[in-house]
């Protein structure tokens, strides 16, 4: 059982959790003056290109220019890994774009106080029980989505009805649909994206453009409600009277209003909710116990996220790999909560207790893959380094720069 709690002060800053059976499971944090811009469509302007660096900035009417990269520009060549694993070397950027040169781009990450927002050609356009990828031809399925004949019967449904030189990823959220609902969800995202198309031709008809704004985001309540309306969504709880007029709306347009309970309630009220604020307060610790005594410890850095594993006050028994892993064990468990609580995106280094058994390792992976299914974010572990630190990857759900 799901329920959103969404809570918001008097300077409009909003404060979103994901509660699971009463626990914390996701949360995420709104600023006012922070205006979330990832997810946004802009008609964008090529500023400069930096050949050697096979990369660009890119004016799209903000105080920073944007960022581009040649691997963001080319066509995909594979919805698994993008062009990760393409040979860039072999493209020449200037063959793509020059100084400019109108661009459409949708922002892949915000910008930070050092850096502008990162953007790509390469749109993505969510809907209920799909994501549009306009210029591919790639339909893929979620993996949560296991059982063969339903995936027989949604890529059928699909097929039936994309227009040739779109792709489409195919959610959690569509499984055991009916057939129309699906369908029609694919024609409302596509009429979005032809408008956005439309408007764009109208901003450069006349050669002269300024960078303009084609398609603005829902904002964190909204992305969240479209990701887990269909799941186990049960109630939606906020102290502010805007944000429940806006949810209302929400599921009355979608037909939810029966099955969602919405509720409003008074600050105090909300923040009481299942001691929210204390569990608000342990996921921002650094250091995390664990029931046997061992801790984790986890460090964020611009390059990546490391998390050591500490056996701390646990001493075990005399097998000392049994010891060990039963450490290990449990920190994997908890490093798969604290992931997607803290909504921890990019590369992720994970500095077990040293094992000496390769069977163990394999354990622990397994145990780790298992856990993970739980994430609604796309997650990668690559394995054990030659220094025996397990390698993972995740794509953060909402940006918290």
């Amino acid at each position: 059982m799901q329920e959103l709690i969404i809570s918001q002060d008097k300077q409009n800053n909003k404060l979103v959790a994901l509660v699971e059976n009463g626990n914390l499971v996701e949360k995420y944090e709104e600023k006012h003056e922070q205006e979330r811009l990832e997810g946004n469509i802009y008609l964008g302007k090529v500023e400069n290109v930096l050949a050697g660096m096979q990369a660009a900035f890119v004016d799209i009417g903000l105080d920073k220019n944007t960022f581009i990269h040649i691997k963001d520009i080319i066509p995909k060549i594979s919805n698994e890994t993008g062009n990760k694993n393409e040979t860039l070397s072999k493209y020449d950027i200037k063959s793509f774009i020059h100084t400019g040169m109108p661009i459409l781009v949708q922002v892949k990450r915000d910008s930070t106080h050092k850096k502008g927002a990162r953007v790509s050609t390469h749109i993505s356009l969510p809907g209920r029980f799909i994501v549009l990828m306009p210029e591919t031809e790639f339909i893929t399925i979620s993996k949560k989505i296991e059982k063969p004949s339903e995936k027989t019967r949604l890529m059928q449904i699909v097929k039936d009805v994309l227009p040739k030189g779109y792709g489409i990823i195919i959610r959690t959220s569509a499984q055991g649909k009916e057939e129309n609902l699906i369908k029609q969800d694919i024609k409302n995202v596509l009429a979005v994206y032809e408008k956005i198309v439309e408007n764009s031709k109208q901003v450069t008809e006349n050669g002269e453009f300024e960078p303009t704004l084609l398609y603005q985001n829902d904002g964190i309540i909204g992305k969240l409600l479209t990701d887990i309306m269909d799941q186990d969504l049960v109630r939606v709880v906020t102290n502010s009277k805007e944000i429940e007029e806006y949810v209302k709306k929400f599921l009355i347009d979608t037909g939810l209003q029966q099955k969602i309970k919405l509720e409003l309630k008074n600050d105090e009220s909300v923040q009481k909710m299942y001691d929210i604020d204390q569990q608000l307060e342990k996921a921002n610790n650094r250091k995390i116990w664990l029931k046997c005594g061992g801790f984790i410890t986890i460090d964020k850095t611009e390059a990546l996220t490391a998390i050591d594993v500490n056996s701390g006050k646990y001493v075990g028994n005399k097998d000392l790999e049994q010891t060990v892993f039963t450490v290990n064990k449990e920190a994997t468990i908890e490093i798969a909560k604290q992931l997607r609580l803290r909504d921890i995106g990019g590369i992720i280094i994970i500095d077990y207790i040293d094992m000496e058994k390769q069977e163990t390792k394999q354990k622990l992976l397994e145990i780790l893959e298992e856990n993970l299914k739980k994430d609604r974010s796309k997650t990668q572990v690559v394995g054990f380094t030659p220094l025996d630190l397990l390698e993972m990857t995740r794509k953060h759900i909402c940006s918290n720069d």
